[in-house]
């Protein structure tokens, strides 16, 4: 799909806060409010972009997270369209380099992350998993960077949660005829949880429909401590995802760019940083899944 500059203005604004009104969205990429809207529902008919809820993980109790690297004997795509059958799976993709897959879980707690890794490996076809356990989410584009000031109220939230994570943009009227509320009740209601950031509600793109199609993982061994050279690498603006690690390296994390040579600038900024030790990269060829709109979970 080609787009033009005010669809790629458009996208961004809706990067930022998916809910704007058609309203407000118009104005700021300078076109009316029907051909906004006609825009908007033409992206999101193609399937470029999905604007959706993301619930905060600690909404979900979901307190641990991994990534996964992982070897197969034969064919990696059928296993990697397994793994990402699993509701702990937000993330697989099929990689160049040692590894066939990666995938990234997040579970309620280590317990079931254990279970999930062992559930893994058992899998038909896998060969080896090799974990990365995150510590800390440097920068995550999917991660309300503070922890929620509100609470869920009762089942009503999660059935408005539920329906946002579906389509985000649900006119207030409309998400009230599904959960059975006046259409005021589940303004206050979807504002406050909003407001109170147990969810937040943004565009999912496609990196190449940005322009920025070429997909790189990365993991870096340091010397000394970890949290410094984390604050440097999350500021180069091609790495959208960083975390600090436990495993066979210290940070994980991916860059966007828009080239080949982008990516190899990016990876040799890196590799520059004094204490960097190790640098280890792999391309995502195909992304399998990627929904981080996650929902309910049981311990």
């Amino acid at each position: 799909m080609d787009l033009d500059e005010t669809d790629l203005s458009i996208v961004r604004e809706l990067q930022t806060d998916g809910r704007l009104t058609y309203e407000t969205l118009a104005q700021r990429v300078g076109l009316s409010r029907p051909a906004t809207r006609m825009r908007v529902q033409r992206l999101q008919e193609s399937g470029a972009v999905r604007v959706v809820a993301i619930v905060h993980p600690a909404v979900r109790r979901l307190t641990a997270s991994a990534h996964l690297a992982i070897d197969t004997d034969g064919l990696a795509a059928p296993v990697a369209r397994e793994i990402a059958t699993l509701p702990e799976a937000p993330f697989v993709t099929l990689t160049s380099g040692r590894r066939s897959i990666m995938t990234e879980l997040r579970t309620a707690g280590f317990a079931e992350l254990e279970r999930t890794i062992e559930h893994i490996r058992a899998m038909p076809g896998v060969r080896t998993v090799d974990p990365l356990v995150a510590t800390r989410h440097v920068k995550d584009p999917y991660l309300l960077p503070e922890e929620p000031t509100v609470t869920l109220q009762d089942a009503m939230d999660e059935r408005i949660l539920a329906e946002l994570e579906e389509d985000g943009r649900l006119p207030f009227a409309e998400l009230a005829g599904r959960v059975g509320l006046s259409a005021g009740a589940t303004r206050s209601r979807t504002l406050r949880l909003l407001d109170g950031g147990v969810a937040k509600v943004v565009a999912l793109v496609r990196p190449d429909v940005l322009g920025m199609g070429y997909l790189c993982g990365f993991s870096l061994r340091v010397a000394g401590q970890a949290a410094p050279v984390a604050e440097r690498v999350a500021q180069i603006a091609r790495v959208t995802f960083l975390s600090t690690c436990l495993g066979r390296a210290e940070l994980v994390g991916t860059i966007t760019a828009e080239s080949f040579s982008a990516v190899r600038a990016t990876l040799e900024e890196m590799r520059a940083l004094p204490t960097v030790r190790e640098v280890e990269s792999w391309l995502h060829l195909e992304l399998v899944k990627e929904r981080y709109d996650l929902g309910p979970r049981t311990a």
